[in-house]
């Protein structure tokens, strides 16, 4: 596995791998300050719901080292202030807002008067959700293993493995898991418009790991299914709302339409931190808006549109309950009614 994320201790900060330079070239960068941080999951160098969350937690670390203030109220208020900027970076991904209200909520109910010791806390913490997310990708492929078929054909989009968490990944960990035991034909990778996710980021974990891969345009999943090309489809998610609507790149809508019409078994993979029971419908799901241009342009580079057109450019859609045949979770595989199965999990489930 490579590893997408890790603290470096003798300098003091987070070093990301740059999935915008992905796969030409591995470059790791090392991040300082509050901004970079900020800089970085927005302008999707560090991305993926469980990722977000674990870089969050470490921003937090920076963040905390930075404060100048020695009167303790006012140091916690300085940090609340920048913890309310790291939540906002990116709406859609609730991983985000978890790793900092966990850390921030503890940190309440700690007795701490002494402002240098709370960094160090801080880093503790964040190194605990680090490792709670690598095994909860362990937990999750093992899950996933009792609906693969044998020498199953998968159909993936955007890309939900190592790259997005701090483990083997989501949906994808369930294929690496898989393909380690002989289970695995093929994936199909959606390319994943506008930003390529699949193309770029998928079929490079595959190869990284052997795994049989197919890149495909996001408009030839229909035709794939029809030709009996495809066993199941697997997603990973970005907010699982408490009805069992999840949020998730945009396009996996239309995957679990086509997958309903196709009568293919349609599942999301993703951990309890995904979760997000205080919304009871996918409808209120805040949905990430981003730069037109990345629709306009390839990449930023090459230009796909005339001068002066407009696009639409929303990161995420909604698959609502009815068309997810389960939901794949570190505890076990949720089934259909959603909202009974989750509010069961949930009591069980602090931060949730």
């Amino acid at each position: 596995m490579i590893e997408t994320l890790k603290w470096d201790p003798n300098e003091e900060r987070l070093i990301l791998l740059d999935q915008t330079k992905l796969p030409q070239e591995t470059i790791y960068r090392p991040l300082e300050t509050l901004d970079e941080v900020i800089e970085a999951i927005q302008a999707l160098r560090v991305r993926g719901a469980p990722a977000i969350g674990v870089s969050a937690a470490y921003g937090l670390v920076i963040t905390a080292r930075g404060i100048n203030q020695t009167d303790f109220e006012g140091y916690m208020a300085a940090l609340r202030e920048k913890a309310d900027r790291l939540k906002a970076a990116r709406p859609t991904a609730v991983n985000l807002q978890w790793a900092v209200e966990c850390i921030m909520g503890r940190l309440q109910q700690m007795d701490l008067h002494a402002v240098e010791n709370i960094p160090g806390v801080i880093l503790k913490m964040a190194i605990e959700l680090h490792e709670d997310d690598r095994q909860r990708c362990e937990l999750m492929a093992e899950q996933g293993q009792s609906i693969l078929p044998p020498k199953a054909r998968v159909l993936t989009h955007c890309n939900t493995g190592f790259l997005a968490t701090a483990g083997m990944g989501t949906a994808l960990g369930v294929v690496i898991r898989g393909h380690e035991r002989g289970m695995i034909e093929r994936v199909y990778a959606d390319e994943t418009r506008p930003l390529l996710q699949g193309a770029r980021l998928t079929a490079w974990e595959c190869q990284q790991l052997g795994i049989p891969c197919t890149i495909i345009c996001d408009n030839m999943a229909g035709a794939l299914m029809k030709q009996g090309a495809v066993d199941l489809v697997m997603v990973g998610a970005d907010r699982i709302a408490g009805d069992g609507s999840a949020a998730n790149k945009v396009g996996t809508y239309g995957l679990a339409v086509l997958a309903r019409a196709h009568r293919l078994p349609f599942y999301v993979v993703a951990p309890f931190s995904t979760f997000d029971s205080r919304l009871p419908s996918g409808d209120l799901i805040p949905i990430e808006h981003r730069n037109p241009e990345e629709v306009l342009r390839v990449m930023g580079r090459c230009s796909v549109a005339p001068d002066q057109a407009e696009a639409w450019n929303p990161a995420f859609d909604v698959t609502p309950p009815e068309l997810i045949t389960g939901i794949i979770t570190e505890q076990g595989i949720l089934k259909p009614p959603f909202d009974v199965a989750i509010a069961t999990l949930a009591k069980l489930q602090p931060g949730i």
